[in-house]
């Protein structure tokens, strides 16, 4: 069992083990290890988002790879799928993103991918963490690697985005507002879509170290639906702060998530064949009214558990080309090999200007049910299975139910929290399921913390 990594990486509280930077050293100097392979010259590139810790981190990884005989080559502040795009273009041995995704500035985090661009497999994130603790690396005075920065990356991963946009239609005409986050799509989100004709305004694209995600970015989309509508755009577009997701607001300030965006999309891409398939990848937090929308048009769901690794997982199985979250992280496989922000804005944006539609018309078609998510911070995950009372209660409200919603509570991946999703066709009952698990929640988490093993 992974000590260190969670579903995406290490994360946690900057200077706070095991986010130091003794550890990242020792990071750097494993993850060049594993990588290195002949007598032939290696590199590895790092990019990372606009957080102040990132400085710190960044220089810890950089002298551990270069101390094993790799070289560093830095990309600075990048979106993550933009990393992993520049991993493969470069012929890297892999790539490394120092970044705590939708988290506040003081959290960061450390992940990494192979040199095809996807995320390293969990035997060989067990290999690191085994490097790592066993701290006997191979140190040579004659073999050094060399750090050097790259100033070619944004406009490589700009041009290959633009390339995914259809060539014949642009976006002349469209009034788009742009919140980047404050974090790592702060130059190239605007750039790419300006590029291709948009009348661009952009907000939370100052980042000052401090203020990535501060009531900003795809988690707390509020301020852009008031943009939206005081500029009376045409659509806002929202990134987390490190640019793998994105969330929508329409022409009328309404929030279009993951689900949307990925119906739009599919919907779109199986009329035209394109769809493999005829399937789509989603978790388990995509809402039902989602996936019997996309029944009516002869398109599949394939559910799997949450985190984009495990959607990932699923559609490399299957042969899939889409798949992604609720919360914005979408898969286009065609193009990259990640959950990736800006592609998956594009992909809406060509859908929208192919149909002449609004996007508060063209989402028309998808009818969710009313759903919450309640996220609960706790000491301890108590593994769920011992908590028998919060197992009951759940059964009972799925009883009361009567397939008319559903109920679903799992843990964070990232955080400590315990999260609580409830769909119900009647809304008013929502809060009051919601209410009663928590409660049964608190007690059954606190009561079984010493049991805990």
């Amino acid at each position: 069992m992974r000590k260190f990594f969670g579903t995406d990486g290490i994360r946690g509280r900057a200077n706070i083990y095991p986010m130091v930077s003794d550890f990242a050293l020792k990071l750097g100097k494993a993850i060049a290890t594993i990588f290195k392979n002949g007598n032939r010259k290696h590199k590895i590139v790092i990019g990372k988002d606009t957080r102040i810790s990132g400085y710190m981190f960044e220089n810890a990884i950089v002298s551990g790879i270069c101390s094993v005989g790799v070289d560093a080559v830095l990309l600075g502040v990048l979106p993550t799928p933009a990393i992993a795009f520049i991993t493969k273009s470069l012929r890297a041995d892999a790539g490394v993103v120092i970044s705590a995704s939708h988290n506040p500035y003081y959290d960061n985090g450390i992940k990494f991918f192979g040199p095809d661009g996807y995320k390293l497999n969990d035997e060989l994130e067990l290999e690191i963490e085994k490097l790592i603790e066993k701290d006997n690396f191979d140190l040579s005075p004659s073999n050094i690697g060399k750090a050097y920065r790259i100033e070619t990356a944004i406009g490589r991963y700009v041009e290959y985005v633009k390339s995914t946009f259809d060539r014949d239609i642009d976006l002349k005409g469209l009034k788009i507002v742009i919140d980047c986050a404050n974090g790592a799509t702060y130059k190239v989100a605007p750039m790419a879509i300006s590029e291709l004709g948009a009348d661009v305004i952009v907000i939370n694209d100052k980042p000052n170290g401090f203020n990535i995600n501060d009531g900003c970015g795809a988690v707390n989309p509020e301020k852009l639906q008031g943009e939206v509508i005081k500029n009376n755009a045409d659509l806002g577009i929202s990134f987390d702060g490190d640019g793998d997701r994105v969330i929508f607001v329409d022409e009328k300030g309404e929030v279009v998530d993951g689900d949307y965006i990925m119906g739009i999309c599919a919907n779109y891409m199986n009329k035209q064949g394109l769809l493999n398939n005829s399937t789509v990848v989603a978790t388990v937090m995509s809402n039902i009214g989602f996936e019997n929308s996309l029944k009516r048009e002869g398109i599949k769901i394939i559910r799997s558990q949450v985190g984009d690794r495990y959607v990932l997982e699923e559609m490399l199985k299957g042969g899939y080309n889409l798949g992604g979250e609720q919360s914005g992280h979408i898969i286009f496989s065609d193009y990259n090999t990640t959950g990736d922000g800006l592609i998956s804005a594009l992909q809406l944006l060509k859908v929208l200007v192919k149909s002449g539609e609004t996007l508060n018309r063209i989402k028309k078609f998808i009818e969710v049910y009313p759903q919450k998510l309640k996220n609960l911070p706790v000491d301890e995950k108590v593994p769920l299975e011992k908590l028998s009372k919060l197992k009951n209660v759940i059964d009972e409200i799925e009883n009361e139910l009567q397939g008319d919603g559903r109920v679903l509570v799992r843990y964070s991946g990232t955080e400590n929290k315990l999260r609580i999703m409830v769909e119900a066709i009647y809304e008013d009952k929502i809060d009051m399921y919601i209410d009663r698990i928590c409660e049964v929640a608190i007690e059954d988490i606190n009561k079984n913390k010493s049991k805990a093993e």
